[in-house]
């Protein structure tokens, strides 16, 4: 499991984007500095989003784009209970939890937030499987 894991941080760093440039330190640190903000501000819950306890998100990546100006938000629910319908609240009131991430880092551009489904550990129980079955 641990290999898969370094795998995986090592294909996020050789990521290339649109333009095949690769991901820059800088995107690398902005990323990490939203993913911190954002993790607290939901931790706290500190964005009054109607319907949604926030307390249950857990961020697990930020990508950032070549300009900075674009936030994807890979996040995940506790359990992965209602993964679906929390993305979609998310995503309805990104602008209350911009707001609230404006007061939190200061940047020239503060980031569009795109929140998706993190997929990842549902993709590395399935490799994690399919190991052991082959190991049988």
């Amino acid at each position: 499991m641990k290999h898969l894991i370094q795998q995986y941080q090592k294909e996020l760093y050789n990521f290339m984007n649109k333009l095949g440039k690769p991901i820059s330190q800088r995107q690398l640190r902005v990323g990490e500095m939203i993913k911190q903000a954002l993790g607290m501000i939901f931790l706290r819950d500190e964005a009054k989003l109607p319907n949604l306890e926030t307390r249950e998100i857990t961020v697990t990546e930020v990508r950032m784009s070549q300009d900075l100006k674009l936030a994807k938000a890979f996040v995940l629910p506790l359990g992965g209970k209602n993964a679906n319908e929390i993305i979609e609240k998310l995503k309805e009131f990104s602008y209350v939890i911009r707001k609230v991430l404006s007061k939190k880092i200061t940047m020239k551009y503060l980031p569009k937030l795109l929140f998706v489904k993190d997929e990842s550990f549902d993709y590395a129980e399935k490799i994690e499987n399919l190991i052991k079955q082959t190991n049988k």
